[in-house]
């Protein structure tokens, strides 16, 4: 007896048809599977045939071989185990209905239930282009399913509803499209939380507006942290087509919940300073994303940056510029998208108090030099904005004055974001800070005044090309924030002003 059912596999963000077929043969009891499974999906046969048991359905006293075609592609984990249970039914014939035109992803238990897996999504994705009419999928990765249009996705709970649904006893009702809410700010901390530093607020306004790297540098309790951490509050919505990226890396990497589908706010990252560099970038024998690709059209955050491991932060480098990690392991190449703001935050010195008003810094020169060399020149270029955090003020912290909140920033920055949206439309650029140097022409033109301007700014500092660029690119952000098609003198200067690390070379 022969049976084929349609199924899908995932390697990295890739999603890929697999076709499980079985035949069922007399001779000798037993149940192979082929194909080139990992260890996991070979522990499906005993996964399959618990569950068989708890449907009251006797496994097949025969030899049964279970192929999961194209027998040259690796496949792993437990998302073939619904598959594979529905092709041993097919087979006895213990089921009627046709399964033509449908697909199965989810894992088998011992008891018979469902279970949820991860990469839902990306698969989703992959089966309606297919033309697939009906997916089905386990209970707990139905929305997430659903979340696609053009195609019915079933919810199943246990391998019970599966047979009574195809011997057409009580059938199953397609999900309705999820339709994800409009997001919602008002339990992330607020920049009216902050007193004063009305200099470093504005620098993250640019930054967010033009999606900008940026580094925060300042004494302890300057309140360096406090702003980074207020950053989501005003970072523009997520447009659907991000959203779906974004939710497809956290979909394979587990970290959606049931209730919660589709990431609908930009991600905010923020590892600690022990992670490796596979933590990082990405990476283990069937590669997955790292923070730098988890925080996909979002924000990495990287507090005491000097503290992390210097080779850790050199991966950086290569992710910044190219928005992809490339990882190659014996199992084949992945290329994850991370096109992410980076935000950093240091102290000036080991003591933290170097250059401080009112106190001493207590390390030597060499000290000093050597802590902000942790941080290397071609990574420091890769910051748009060097933001310096003066110390609180004592009026500031004492004020009652209501401070601006997130809310009004935010509008801004969506300004800001929807005037570049409509600039770079069909170029595949999303935001200033992407703009190719290829383009700057095109995108940033300034009146004579600000090249004059900035032409003796990168004389006067000794700029790099990288650093030239990207003031390019700030001073384009600010005449948005101002409603200028135009780059000013005075848009120019202020982007120049961020970049505090060029001036003490």
């Amino acid at each position: 007896m022969f049976a084929k059912i349609a199924s899908l596999g995932l390697f990295g963000l890739n999603a890929f048809p697999v076709d499980v077929e079985i035949d069922i043969t007399r001779g000798q009891p037993q149940f192979e599977i082929v194909g080139l499974p990992d260890t996991v999906v070979k522990e499906s046969r005993d996964r399959i045939k618990a569950a068989l048991r708890a449907c009251e359905i006797s496994f097949p006293a025969a030899e049964v071989m279970i192929n999961l075609a194209p027998a040259d592609t690796k496949k792993s984990g437990s998302v073939h185990d619904m598959a594979i249970f529905m092709a041993i039914l097919r087979a006895m014939r213990t089921i009627n209905d046709n399964t033509d035109g449908c697909a199965f992803i989810g894992e088998m238990s011992l008891n018979g239930d469902v279970r949820s897996i991860n990469g839902v999504l990306p698969m989703m994705i992959l089966a309606r282009e297919m033309g697939i009419k009906s997916l089905f999928v386990p209970a707990d990765n139905a929305r997430e399913a659903s979340v696609i249009k053009g195609i019915d996705v079933y919810a199943v709970r246990n391998g019970e509803e599966l047979i009574r649904h195809f011997r057409g006893e009580e059938y199953l009702t397609p999900c309705e499209n999820y339709i994800p809410p409009e997001p919602e700010y008002n339990e992330i901390l607020d920049f009216a939380d902050v007193k004063g530093q009305q200099f470093a607020k504005r620098a993250l306004e640019i930054a967010a507006a033009g999606g900008h790297n940026a580094l925060l540098i300042g004494s302890p309790g300057s309140g360096k942290s406090m702003l980074a951490k207020r950053m989501p509050s005003i970072l523009p919505p997520l447009t659907f087509d991000e959203a779906l990226e974004t939710t497809k890396i956290h979909s394979i990497s587990g970290l959606l919940s049931p209730e919660s589908p589709i990431i609908t706010k930009r991600p905010f990252r923020s590892p600690h300073h022990t992670i490796s560099s596979a933590g990082l970038a990405g990476g283990g024998t069937i590669p997955k994303p790292g923070e730098v690709s988890l925080a996909h059209n979002g924000l990495l955050f990287l507090d005491e940056i000097a503290e992390f491991d210097k080779r850790t932060l050199e991966i950086l480098r290569q992710p910044i510029e190219d928005r992809c990690v490339t990882i190659s392991r014996a199992s084949g190449t992945i290329t994850y998208p991370c096109t992410f703001m980076l935000i950093g935050a240091m102290n000036p010195c080991p003591c933290g108090y170097y250059g401080h008003p009112t106190r001493n810094c207590t390390c030597s020169s060499k000290k000093v030099v050597d802590y902000q060399q942790k941080i290397s020149g071609p990574l420091l270029d890769r910051f748009d904005l060097h933001i310096e955090v003066a110390p609180a003020e004592f009026k500031d912290l004492s004020s009652n004055k209501k401070e601006e909140s997130s809310e009004a920033v935010r509008q801004r920055v969506t300004r800001a974001r929807n005037r570049q949206s409509e600039r770079f439309e069909g170029t595949g650029i999303t935001c200033n800070a992407l703009i190719s140097d290829n383009k700057l022409r095109d995108y940033c033109i300034m009146d004579s005044e600000a090249s004059a301007t900035l032409d003796r700014i990168f004389h006067a500092l000794s700029l790099s090309g990288r650093a030239y660029s990207r003031i390019l690119k700030t001073a384009r952000t600010i005449a948005d924030l101002d409603d200028s098609e135009l780059i000013l003198k005075k848009h120019i200067t202020e982007a120049a002003q961020y970049r505090i690390n060029d001036e003490q070379k």
